[in-house]
């Protein structure tokens, strides 16, 4: 098991998140991908998508269908916000891009959550691997993430 996958792995049993990842047949490094292989429609798919502001990185926990706003973002943010690089997020969150998942982060990154989530008794979301995915109930995966519900989607 990889480190980053295990890291997931325990942070699921620490929030209490009672599904272990599954491994998929193939990368899931799309919604679209992750929720043929799911079987869900793709807004069950959970997008961690991270921006860098002038304070630091800002997770916005999505719908896969649903795209961030940026001017939404931003002012949740408290300023300008721009796409996280590549080797930002791996250095702050521990995942490559593709892999990102929304807990197990090795730093603690202040967080958004589309309520378009809570619309559905079960989302999935990345492991921390493009292989690999985790199902929960939206609130209690919203528990655990310590995000916060936000209109950030446009």
């Amino acid at each position: 098991m990889s480190k980053s996958l295990a890291r997931v792995a325990a942070a699921l049993r620490a929030a209490g998140l009672a599904d272990a990842p599954v491994e998929a047949k193939g990368e899931i490094r799309t919604a679209e991908a992750a929720a043929a292989e799911a079987g869900v429609a793709v807004d069950q798919i959970v997008k961690s998508i991270l921006f860098q502001g002038e304070s630091g990185l800002f997770l916005f926990l999505t719908a896969g269908g649903n795209r961030v706003d940026l001017a939404k973002a931003a002012a949740l943010a408290g300023g300008a916000l721009s796409r996280a690089e590549v080797e930002v997020v791996r250095r702050v969150t521990g995942f490559a891009i593709g892999g990102v998942a929304p807990l197990g982060h090795l730093s603690a990154l202040p967080g958004f959550f589309d309520p378009r989530l809570l619309e559905f008794p079960e989302v999935w979301a990345a492991a921390g691997t493009p292989r690999h995915m985790f199902r929960a109930a939206p609130r209690a995966l919203l528990q655990a993430t310590g995000a916060r519900v936000a209109d950030f989607t446009g």
